[in-house]
C-alpha cells in the first residue's frame, strides 16, 4: 500500500472512530423523537452540513490559527493526542463524553446547530483530528482529508435519515459493541498523536 493510500485509509478510519455515525445515530434518534421523516431528513442535512463548514474552516485556517495564538506543532500534538485518547477511553467505559453534550433538546431546527452538528459531529476531537491531518502535508493530502471528512459526514447524513431502519438492522447491541470497538481505535490514534508530539518537541527521530 502506497502513502496515499495509507494516508486515506488512515484519515478515513480516524473520522469514522471520533464522529462513528453509527453509534451517534441512537442520540440523534432521541433528540429528534417525535419528529416526521421529513423533518428527520432536513435536520440531518442541516446538522452534517453545519458541521462539515466548521471542521472545513478550521482545516483551511489552521496554519494561520497556529500563527495567530502562537502555538506549536509539538504541543498540539501532545495536547490532541491527550483529548483523543481521553474521549477514545471514555467511549470503551460506556461513558457520554465529557467532549460532548447529549441533553435532550425541543424539536426545532435549532438542534442541527447545537447539540447535533456542535459538539455531537464537529466536537474537539473531530478539530483536532482534521488539523492533525493537515499538519506537514501537501495539497494533494489536504484534498484527501477534506473529502473523507465529506465522505464521512454524508454516511452520517445517510445514518441519521434512516435511523430507526438501521437500528433495526443492527441491533442496540451491536452498537454498543462497535462503539467500544471506535474507542479503542481512539486510543491508539491518540497514543500515536502524543508519541510524535514528544518526539517533535525533544527532536527524537
Amino acid at each position: 500500500m502506497g502513502s496515499i493510500e495509507l494516508f486515506t485509509v488512515t484519515v478515513f478510519t480516524s473520522y469514522f472512530a471520533i464522529m462513528n455515525p453509527i453509534a451517534n445515530t441512537p442520540i440523534f434518534m432521541g433528540l429528534t423523537q417525535g419528529a416526521g421523516s421529513t423533518e428527520i431528513k432536513k435536520l440531518a442535512r442541516e446538522s452534517t452540513l453545519t458541521a462539515f463548514i466548521i471542521v472545513l474552516s478550521f482545516i483551511i485556517l489552521g496554519q494561520y490559527i497556529f500563527s495567530l495564538f502562537g502555538l506549536s506543532i509539538a504541543a498540539f500534538k501532545i495536547a490532541g493526542g491527550v483529548l483523543i485518547f481521553h474521549v477514545g477511553y471514555e467511549m470503551i467505559q460506556s461513558k457520554v463524553s465529557s467532549t460532548q453534550d447529549h441533553s435532550t433538546f425541543k424539536i426545532d431546527e435549532s438542534i442541527a446547530v447545537s447539540p447535533i452538528a456542535i459538539p455531537i459531529l464537529a466536537g474537539p476531537g473531530t478539530i483536532v483530528t482534521a488539523m492533525n491531518n493537515t499538519i506537514h502535508v501537501s495539497y494533494v493530502h489536504i484534498i484527501i482529508n477534506i473529502s473523507m471528512l465529506a465522505l464521512m459526514l454524508f454516511l452520517t447524513f445517510l445514518a441519521f435519515s434512516y435511523s430507526e431502519r438501521l437500528v433495526k438492522i443492527i441491533g442496540s447491541n451491536s452498537i454498543v459493541v462497535l462503539g467500544k470497538l471506535m474507542g479503542v481505535i481512539l486510543t491508539v490514534i491518540g497514543t500515536g498523536m502524543l508519541i510524535d508530539g514528544i518526539k517533535i518537541a525533544f527532536n527524537l527521530s
